[in-house]
């Protein structure tokens, strides 16, 4: 690493360390226990990790669990992306530290995917059409109503159609690395 670079390097540390602070101090000053938003979020976070507990076919748990944390890995991804180029923005966490919605990311989304997946699994329903659906619910209900509470902040042009848009690529992105899994599972079972 030249000098010029390892300076510039040092300089963006620098910079993230005292964003990160700004940010535990906002949380301290705005978004503690101490307010609704952040006993809102906890139950988006927690609610649905207990209904998957008394929900999940336990036979297909691995499976489901699978798409599940596929759904949740790249909805951190995107959910990432967005922050950092402020498309999307979080008045409100319940940890300051992390840089997306943990709630929605770890447990609201990947779990109401899941649920769903089992749904359509058990009724032999197409997975993409209620997807889509499940889609257009978060998209066009859920996250007007967050916005509306500001727990939510769309900027610099970012659309409920953009995030519709994003949930049918993750929906297809999840759905296609979970059958690529199951093939390669099914090839070592015939053997």
């Amino acid at each position: 690493m030249t000098d010029q670079q390892n300076k510039r390097f040092n300089d963006i540390l620098s910079e993230q360390d005292h964003v990160v602070n700004r940010w535990v101090e906002y949380w301290k000053d705005y978004s503690t226990w101490e307010t609704w938003q952040f006993w809102a979020i906890l139950i988006m976070l927690v609610l649905p990790l207990i209904v998957l507990y008394f929900t999940i076919d336990r036979r297909n748990a691995f499976k489901i669990g699978f798409y599940g944390f596929n759904i949740h890995v790249w909805f951190n991804y995107s959910d990432s992306i967005a922050m950092r180029t402020a498309h999307v923005s979080y008045p409100y966490q319940v940890i300051p530290l992390l840089p997306v919605n943990f709630a929605l990311d770890a447990s609201l989304v990947p779990v109401s995917f899941m649920l769903l997946y089992q749904w359509c699994l058990k009724h032999d329903k197409n997975v993409y059409l209620y997807g889509i659906l499940l889609s257009a619910f978060f998209s066009f209900i859920l996250k007007p109503i967050l916005v509306s509470i500001n727990i939510m902040k769309l900027n610099h042009g970012m659309s409920y159609f953009n995030l519709f848009l994003n949930y049918i690529l993750i929906l297809f992105i999840a759905n296609v690395i979970t059958k690529v899994f199951e093939h390669l599972k099914m090839q070592t079972v015939n053997k």
